[in-house]
Order: structure tokens, then C-alpha cells, then sequence
């Protein structure tokens, strides 16, 4: 069985059965109601949890739960903080833990009540939901005081973890309140309108310390290649060199004579050695005799000859794709334009290269499974082990750890399914696999290969009147969510992210051409706005350019009528001192990007050596809504920003034959120290509702740098990675 063929089961088994809502905890020790709930840490002394996500001790401390995966985006901080805000909590005493695996109690209502951490949904998923629980928890506690007291609850405020009676002064804490309390036969009734405003926020906007980041300092830290278990055995896997083939016949006596091994077990897509260490299942991997099946569509796949291929459709005008946006007649305006231009953009296979590479421990007894992983998805784990192991997925634990980064690539579980069916072949022995780099780089599941072409008409002004955007690429959604595809009629929201926007363009087609050749594509950071952006950003600067516009200004005049794009375009301008000379050899480049409904204006500083370019500097402005930790917002923006350049200057992954022919970093180029910028971030709050922030930064970059680029050289670079200029 082949994992690729069951991530749509796999989410359906690990989803919730409805979005969360508010969930509550009954009043009672956590050895009761909500025993089994919550984690060991939890249940070991008498708590009480007003909600779900929170348990409340005597000491008057408060532990509550993060259900996102914390894999260096600031989750653990960000999620709690918003519960806490609305709650009333001192921060001070509050300990973070992790949810447990529970969709049904603590998924994400941005990905359907599953449990996913990703696409920039997390706290625009979780923010409304948990600032509801959070005040309702406050209410529930007031209404405790005030039966206690003996006043009305209305006369009850709540601040730092304590409860005021304003008429009298009396004081309790919500420790307090823990011995003896009773929950209330009538829940209060909460709703958006009883939230506190902007400008009463004590937590939400402040330069508040990461919750993760001690422990990680002090290698304290524990990811999930750090599990250790008792009588735990260690498996190396070696995987098919071309996607979707089986071992058919497997010599394995001179593996099994390697002294510390103990079985070698064939998977889907490969064969697995389980020893008593990693460098020794690693070291008997290599003397395995493998004859793979050789029928795999993927065979025949030549990343650079296809990517003409794909080129060629794009640039097919008559040929329809699957609509993603489409308002006006942008045919008819573009055909009576007095100008029209046209430009077709190529970006290359990406691939992750997460710190951390796959791994994943799992321990089977009967028909229980329990399983350590550092994934972005619970719910694609408890369900790629339901649908490719046998078990139910009510008999699947899923401890999630901290992850060495994700991307995306996380989101996928495929990795957790191999130790999963180990697991299963030796009962009771907990057995962890890891995935080598070069494993890692075999079964990569890159960012898609795109080719895309721009058709934009202009009037004698200069001014858009029509654009046609076409994209070109394998689909994600087709294979992780096949019949959500077929019913949007072909819409692939991570691959066509960001191709449309608030510019005011009033006639415009965009539309994508699905296609299909054997090789698994998959969510990278930022997906479908990394480079629908770039392409639209360069061609709206070679337009405003040839238009003899300012491209700031021509990008203002295209956000008339919306104030916070213009804003972050006027202050990124500002930082970069847009319309000052720079030293010879030095230009300006600006990108604008709206995805996730948040809005981001970059300027990169670039000069040109050899033919490549060189970012001295990058300044950016965002406004993001609510801005729950602006210190982790300016951190997620430079991250992103550096990812993408990265990914801009060299990342390319090749497949022929339907084998990467890059196999570690010698041969895979990532952005290296003395090449990174500085970059300069200023955040914008506005009383808005948070957008997504983990991937903003990335869609920006690629084009600023470009724009640069042709403002030095009078050269328009459309591909990703850049080519070097002649």
C-alpha cells in the first residue's frame, strides 16, 4: 500500500466531526471529568478547568493548552496569550503544555475541526474560538465569586488571575475559587460583541518573551529525534529511488548478520532495518539486495524537460483551465488595450530541508498504538496510522514534541506510517525511524514546478484594464483532499494562493492547468503565493516602469480605496528612503503582497556582482490585524524573508528519471551566512482580525529582488531560482 494514496482517508480518519467551538471542562478535579484529557502533568494534582483549554491550581498557576505545533513560529506563545488575554490570566504564573491529540476538543476551525498547523491558519483558526473560551472562563469564574459572596456576578471584575468585588474591594483569587467549586447549571452565553476592544488588550500587542525559547537556549529542549524509551530499538529505511515503486525481492541475510540487528521489514515504497542503534540499522541498510518493481509513472518524469512542456501550455491561449478568479471579460479588454504586455515566469522544484530530519517513535500493544512525532498534523498522523496500519483511530496516541522546523513538509505524515507498521511487527518494542538527509532528499515532496503566463492590457494612460494569469503546475489538492478538488471544480487553494489580490484591476481570468506526472508535489512555505506573487509583482513593475510611472506610486494608485495596503507600501517606502540616490552600483526594488489577509510591502537594496545579485539590505512594513507578539511578527517576517531568498538565489531540485539528483547540501544551494541581509521589519497593528504571519514574509522578497535587479540592469529575470545575468 502506498502512502501517497492515503492522505485523503488519512485526514478524514484524524479529523474532528465539526470545527471547534467552546469547549467546556466540567468544575471538578481534573482526576475526573476531564481525566485522560489532558496530559499526565495535569491529571497528577487536583486541578479545575473552567474550559477545556486551561486547568487552574490551588497555587493559583494555570496551565494551558497549546494545540498547534510549536516548530519555531512562536505558536506556544501566540495561542495561549489569546486565550489568557480574555481570560483575565497573570501571565506570570501561566505554564504552556501541549494539547493533547484530540481533534474533537482542540482542532483547528480554519482546517475543519482537524488538528493542522500550517498555511498561515493558526491563530487565524484558533483567534476567535479561544478569546470566546477565554471569556466565557472568566465569566464562569466570576459567577463562582459572586455565589460565594454573595453579590451580584455584574459587580465582579476580573484582573491578573484574581476577582475584585468593586462595591466592597474583596479580593479572590482563582486559586481560590479551586476547593469546593460547582459548576454553575446555566453556562453563560458569550458572543463576539462581549470581547474586549483593541485598546483594552493587556497581553495581546506586548513584547511578550517566547514560552519555547529557554529551554531551547539551555538545550533543555526536547524534539523528536530526542525520545528516548526504555528498550527502544532504532530502524533505518531504504527507500525506492523513484516514487511509487515496491520491493519485489529482498536479500537480507548479510544485514541480518550484522551483529545489533533485529529485523528487517518490508514497507510501502521500502525495506527497514530495526538494530539496537541508528548507525547500526544504517550501516546493515547499505547490505540490503533490493529488486524494485519498475512501473512507476514517476519513471519517466525529467523536471527540465517537462518544465518546457509546461512553459508551452501556459502560453496556449485557447486552452481553458480551471477557473480560480475570474470577474469582467478580460479577453475583451485586453484585446481593445492600447497596450499589451506579456511575460511568461518559471519556478523549479524546492524541496524543505527541515533542521530536523523525518523521525518518528511509535510503540505498539495489541490493538493500541502510541506514537511520538514531530509533525504539524496530529489529526494526518492519527489517520495515514488508522488507514495504512489497521488500527482505529480511537486507539491511536499521538504525543506531538517540538519540531526542527516544518514548512510544510510536516503537514504530510507519511514518515510516521513507517514506524508505525515497525511498530506494529515487533508488539511492545517502542522503535524509532529516522530518515538520513539523503533520505529526506529521495522522498522530498517539493513545492510544485510552475510555469505561468501574464497577459496584462493597459489604456493610454498606462492604467490596467484587463489581466490573464495561467498557471501550470501539478496539483496538491488533488491528492491530499481528491474529492474537495472535484467538487470546487479543479480550485487548488495552496497552489494557487495569492494569484488574486486587492488591486483594482477590474477584468481579470486566472486560471490554472493541472499536471499529472508521477511525482508527489506538496505544501512548502507559502505554496502558491511564493511565486504567484513574484510574477505578479514583476509584471506590474515592468509595467509601471514602461508606463514611465513610479512603481510605488503605480502600486498606490492600484490600492486606492484600501488603506492598509497603501500604508505598509508608504512605510516600507519611508524606511527605504524610495526616491533617494543610492551609492553607484546600488537600486531599490519594492513587492507588495496581500495573501493571508494580511498586508506586507518589502524594499530590497540589491547590487549586481558577476551577474548575481547581492541584497544589502531588506526593510518591510506589515499589518497584520490584532498583532498578537510583534517581536515574534518582526522574527516570523525576517525568517520568511530569508527562506525565500534563499530559495531565490540558488534552491533548485531536479528530478530525471524520477530520481532528485540532489542528494544533500553539497549539491542542494542554501543561502549562506555572509549572503543574508539585514532586514528591518516595522509592525502595524490595526483593529482588525489577526491574518496569517508565518509565511508573509516570503511572497515579497523574490520580486523586490528582481525589480532591483532591473532597475540596475534594464533586465527583467523571470525564473526562481535566478539565472545569472550575462
Amino acid at each position: 500500500m502506498e502512502t501517497n494514496k492515503l492522505t485523503r482517508r488519512a485526514f478524514i480518519a484524524g479529523s474532528g466531526a465539526a470545527a471547534v467551538g467552546i469547549v467546556l471542562g466540567g468544575w471538578g478535579a481534573a482526576r475526573g471529568g476531564l481525566a485522560g484529557l489532558l496530559p499526565e502533568a495535569a491529571a497528577a494534582t487536583a486541578r479545575f478547568s473552567p474550559v477545556a483549554w486551561v486547568a487552574l491550581s490551588p497555587d493559583n498557576s494555570a496551565v494551558v493548552y497549546s494545540p498547534a505545533s510549536e516548530m519555531g513560529q512562536g505558536t506556544m506563545t501566540a495561542i495561549p496569550l489569546i486565550l489568557a488575554e480574555e481570560m483575565e490570566l497573570d501571565w506570570s504564573t501561566v505554564r504552556v503544555e501541549q494539547a493533547p491529540a484530540d481533534p474533537r476538543r482542540f482542532g483547528n476551525p480554519g482546517f475543519g475541526g482537524a488538528m493542522v498547523t500550517g498555511s498561515s491558519r493558526t491563530v487565524k483558526g484558533y483567534y476567535e474560538a479561544l478569546r470566546l473560551a477565554g471569556l466565557q472562563a472568566r465569566l464562569v469564574l466570576a459567577q463562582a465569586a459572586a455565589d460565594k459572596w454573595g453579590v451580584p456576578a455584574a459587580e465582579i471584575r476580573a484582573e491578573r488571575s484574581t476577582l475584585v468585588h468593586g462595591p466592597s474591594g474583596r479580593r479572590m483569587t482563582y486559586g481560590q475559587l479551586v476547593e469546593g467549586a460547582r459548576a454553575p447549571q446555566t453556562l453563560p452565553k458569550v458572543d463576539k460583541s462581549m470581547l474586549k476592544p483593541m485598546s483594552a488588550f493587556t497581553l495581546i500587542g506586548k513584547e511578550l518573551p517566547r514560552v519555547d525559547v529557554p529551554d531551547k537556549s539551555g538545550g533543555g529542549a526536547r524534539f523528536g529525534i530526542d525520545v528516548r524509551l526504555p528498550g527502544m530499538l532504532w530502524a533505518a529505511v531504504l527507500h525506492t529511488p523513484v516514487q511509487g515503486e515496491q520491493p519485489l525481492e529482498v536479500k537480507d541475510a548479510a544485514a541480518l548478520a550484522v551483529p545489533g540487528v533485529r529485523k528487517v521489514v518490508r514497507l510501502p515504497g521500502g525495506v527497514a532495518v530495526v538494530a539496537d542503534s541508528f548507525a547500526t540499522a544504517r550501516k546493515a541498510r547499505e547490505l540490503l539486495e533490493v529488486k524494485w518493481s519498475e512501473q512507476a509513472k514517476g519513471r519517466s518524469y525529467d523536471s527540465e524537460a517537462a518544465l518546457a512542456e509546461f512553459v508551452a501550455r501556459a502560453e496556449r491561449l485557447d486552452e481553458a483551465g480551471a477557473v480560480w478568479h475570474k470577474h469582467g471579460d478580460a479577453a475583451a479588454k485586453i484585446a481593445g488595450a492600447a497596450r499589451v504586455f506579456r511575460a511568461t515566469y518559471t519556478t523549479d522544484h524546492v524541496a524543505h530541508v527541515t533542521m530536523e530530519p523525518m523521525n518518528c517513535t511509535a510503540r505498539a500493544q495489541g490493538d493500541a498504538i502510541e506514537i511520538w512525532v514531530p509533525s504539524q498534523s496530529p489529526s494526518g498522523v492519527i489517520g495515514i496510522v488508522a488507514a495504512g496500519a489497521g488500527y482505529k483511530p480511537e486507539n491511536i496516541t499521538v504525543h506531538i514534541t517540538l519540531l526542527g522546523g516544518g514548512y510544510g513538509r510536516r503537514a504530510e505524515a507519511d514518515y510516521s506510517l513507517h514506524a508505525a507498521l515497525l511498530a506494529k511487527a515487533m508488539p511492545g518494542v517502542p522503535i524509532q525511524v529516522i530518515w538520513t538527509r539523503e533520505d529526506d532528499f529521495l522522498r522530498a515532496r517539493p513545492r510544485p514546478m510552475t510555469a505561468q503566463h501574464l497577459v496584462a492590457g493597459v489604456d493610454a494612460q498606462g492604467r490596467i484594464i484587463g489581466w490573464r494569469h495561467r498557471l501550470v503546475s501539478e496539483s496538491i489538492m488533488a491528492r491530499t483532499a481528491a474529492a474537495a478538488y472535484e467538487k470546487s471544480g479543479g480550485r487548488d487553494s495552496p497552489v494557487m494562493e495569492g494569484a488574486d489580490g486587492v488591486y483594482g484591476i477590474a477584468d481579470q481570468l486566472i486560471e490554472h492547468g493541472r499536471e499529472q506526472r508521477g511525482v508527489d508535489v506538496s505544501f512548502w512555505r507559502a505554496v502558491g503565493a511564493g511565486y504567484t506573487k513574484f510574477s505578479m509583482e514583476s509584471l506590474i513593475d515592468e509595467i509601471a516602469t514602461a508606463s514611465g510611472k513610479d512603481p510605488l506610486q503605480y502600486r498606490l494608485d492600484l490600492t486606492a480605496g484600501q488603506p492598509r495596503a497603501q500604508a505598509v507600501l508608504r512605510e516600507a517606502a519611508t524606511m527605504a528612503g524610495w526616491g533617494r540616490d543610492r551609492e553607484a552600483g546600488r537600486a531599490l526594488g519594492l513587492a507588495f503582497s496581500d495573501a493571508w489577509n494580511t498586508f506586507i510591502a518589502m524594499v530590497a537594496e540589491v547590487s549586481l556582482q558577476e551577474g548575481r545579485p547581492v541584497v544589502h539590505r531588506i526593510w518591510s512594513a506589515v499589518d497584520c490585524g490584532h498583532a498578537i507578539s510583534p517581536a515574534n511578527i518582526r522574527a516570523q517576517v525576517e525568517g520568511a524573508a530569508l527562506f525565500g531568498l534563499s530559495a531565490a538565489l540558488g534552491e533548485r531540485l531536479v528530478y530525471k528519471g524520477g530520481q532528485v539528483q540532489q542528494h544533500n547540501l553539497d549539491t542542494y544551494t542554501l543561502l549562506r551566512a555572509n549572503q543574508a541581509p539585514a532586514v528591518q521589519v516595522k509592525v502595524m497593528p490595526t483593529d482588525n482580525a489577526p491574518g496569517g504571519m508565518g509565511e508573509v514574509g516570503l511572497p515579497p522578497v523574490a520580486p523586490a529582488v528582481a525589480n532591483a535587479v532591473a532597475r540596475l540592469s534594464g533586465k527583467r529575470l523571470r525564473s526562481l531560482p535566478f539565472p545569472t545575468l550575462a
